[in-house]
């Protein structure tokens, strides 16, 4: 691979993200993280920034709301002027976990209105065409592009509490096949990977998400959770030249845990 490629993260300060960085780092990827948290979180996350410079590749982080329609215009012109002459993203990886977590029903709780459907739509599935289409336009993709974003068992089952991120995440999924379709004329691939439960920092935000937990270790036949970096190895298979003929599909990674 010619060290002039990079990979946008879209979410790459913890999590999925984070792993997939590090990953991607270990073999050649200049790395391109937008991350959206708070200057008490930034020491640990500065940590995990080390990790990836220590491969000896570029790193450039930036702490900028991705969502942020009317922002983004300023952040494609910053990464534009940060990126060396000849250089291009090849991949990117939608790891956007920014969701409301609350009943449809309760007596004693809050409920979902509309409002948290569509702030939950717009983050985890639409913000993926939006980056999309905002670096094709930039002409910052290079020739074969992959897209990876992240789905889960909640886009065929209902859990409680997740009703919000389960519509988010099918349309993520539609998304996908369309960008994969209406994109191909230029090169670019997209998939979704379909996680196992994974013990991240968003899954610790799930109501109950001990017996979620409990659950899938009873149902996984490898008897441990999916780790982040099982997930990181699956993004890395996807960008490598043997997996150019793999677009618009839901790839599981869950070490069996879906077949129970």
């Amino acid at each position: 691979m010619k060290n002039t490629y990079w990979a946008i993260i879209l979410g790459g300060s913890s999590g999925l993200g984070l792993a997939t960085a590090k990953k991607l780092a270990s073999h050649g990827y200049h790395i391109l993280i937008m991350h959206r948290d708070r200057r008490a979180a930034m020491d640990d996350i500065e940590n995990g920034f080390d990790e990836i410079r220590a491969f000896g590749n570029l790193l450039i982080a930036m702490n900028v709301d991705v969502l942020n329609a009317e922002k983004r215009t300023d952040i494609i012109s910053n990464i534009q002027q940060q990126l060396p002459a000849g250089h291009q993203i090849k991949v990117m990886v939608h790891s956007v976990a920014k969701g409301t977590l609350k009943p449809m029903y309760s007596e004693n709780r809050p409920t979902l209105v509309d409002t948290d459907f569509r702030i939950t739509f717009d983050a985890m599935a639409l913000s993926l065409y939006d980056w999309t289409k905002a670096l094709v336009t930039a002409n910052l993709f290079a020739d074969d592009t992959r897209i990876v974003s992240f789905t889960s068992e909640g886009n065929t089952k209902a859990l409680p509490n997740y009703s919000a991120v389960s519509v988010a995440k099918v349309a993520l999924e539609a998304l996908t096949r369309s960008i994969a379709l209406e994109f191909a004329p230029i090169g670019i691939k997209a998939n979704c990977i379909q996680a196992g439960i994974t013990m991240t920092k968003s899954l610790s935000m799930i109501p109950g998400f001990e017996q979620i937990k409990e659950n899938a270790l009873k149902r996984n036949p490898q008897n441990r959770l999916t780790t982040p970096k099982d997930v990181a190895n699956a993004v890395y298979l996807l960008t490598m030249d043997e997996a150019k003929w793999i677009t618009g599909t839901v790839i599981k990674v869950d070490g069996g845990e879906s077949l129970m």
